[in-house]
């Protein structure tokens, strides 16, 4: 199979380099100064062992990829950033006949738990895929992936739930690249307790994470994101199946000294314009709205973080205690009115 990663940043770029290595055919997509450098550059993929430049076909967005039956899409962008490349990608003419969203698979490998849903509207074959895979994109032509042995860990299966040969077949080929592949039923259950530890991402970009106040709001947040998924019934994994599977794999202290941050303080870094949080904070602030739930710590850090995506603010520059103050305004009981 040939894999088409669409959205070459820190985790897209990851999986394709480890691929690339593997002697799997990849083609990368970016977009802007990006995909100029991966054009001309290569892809500069650094990890414990080094760092080496990939020279893989690159493109800059579906008209440039002519689609074959064995390929495998890999939706490696942002979730905010999917609906467009979704309705770019899905009827997109396949060799032999049909369009992509019919005939090839789609592999979500993203943060939240929306893009399968957003993706299963227009393709057919839909897999959901958890990433654990710390990696940092924030120069044009580069990414670094500081865990070893491996990678990263991708549980990955159909969704909205099952397996079949196509999974099994991906998850071969990722094993092979250095990526543990656990093919699971139940993806989504792996995709939920990710959503959980993601909900420190807005902190993180706002506030980094040293600080014991900082430290603070995230917990809180936990506790509103336990409280809205007891509440709707959904099913994660457990904390010992987390810690097992992650265990597999570790950060090299020196590769990870570099890394920064994760991919929501990467967005603001980079001055992406946009940020991941409304799928993240933003899905617990959802389904407490649905279930009943208040969730007045989460929806202060999606504000946030929208507004700081939205203003170009560096990433890190709200003092940990000033967000813990607009916390603690939020969850106070409202006054009264006379």
């Amino acid at each position: 199979m040939r894999y088409i990663i669409i959205g070459a940043g820190a985790v897209g770029g990851s999986i394709g380099a480890r691929l690339a290595e593997a002697g799997t055919d990849v083609v990368l997509v970016a977009r802007g100064a990006h995909y100029e450098a991966l054009r001309d550059r290569g892809l500069e993929f650094t990890t414990p062992e080094g760092t080496g430049v990939h020279r893989v076909p690159v493109a800059d967005g579906p008209e440039n990829v002519e689609l074959r039956p064995d390929d495998v899409l890999v939706l490696a962008v942002k979730t905010q950033d999917a609906p467009a490349a979704l309705g770019a990608w899905a009827g997109r003419p396949v060799a032999g006949g049909g369009t992509a969203g019919e005939e090839l698979p789609l592999v979500c490998a993203q943060n939240g738990v929306e893009g399968e849903r957003l993706a299963l509207r227009r393709f057919r074959r839909v897999y959901a895929m958890c990433v654990w895979l710390p990696a940092t994109h924030v120069e044009p032509g580069a990414v670094l992936a500081p865990s070893t042995p491996y990678t990263g860990i991708l549980h990955l299966g159909r969704y909205p739930s099952g397996t079949d040969d196509t999974v099994r077949a991906i998850a071969a080929d990722l094993e092979k690249a250095r990526l543990l592949a656990p093919v699971v039923a139940d993806p989504m259950r792996w995709k939920y307790a990710k959503l959980l530890g993601n909900l420190a991402n807005a902190v993180e970009a706002l506030s980094g994470l040293a600080d014991d106040d900082a430290r603070a709001v995230y917990q809180r947040a936990l506790a509103e994101g336990w409280a809205v998924l007891s509440a709707a019934g959904v099913d994660c994994a457990t904390q010992q199946e987390q810690d097992e599977a992650r265990a597999l794999f570790s950060l090299d202290a020196a590769t990870s000294a570099r890394r920064g941050g994760g991919s929501s303080w990467q967005s603001l870094a980079r001055g992406a314009g946009s940020i991941e949080t409304d799928y993240l904070n933003g899905e617990i602030v959802l389904l407490g709205r649905l279930h009943g739930v208040a969730t007045p710590v989460n929806e202060t850090l999606q504000r946030l973080a929208d507004a700081f995506a939205a203003q170009g603010r560096a990433a890190g520059s709200l003092p940990a205690a000033e967000l813990r103050a607009a916390a603690d305004r939020s969850a106070a009981p409202a006054a009264p009115r006379p």
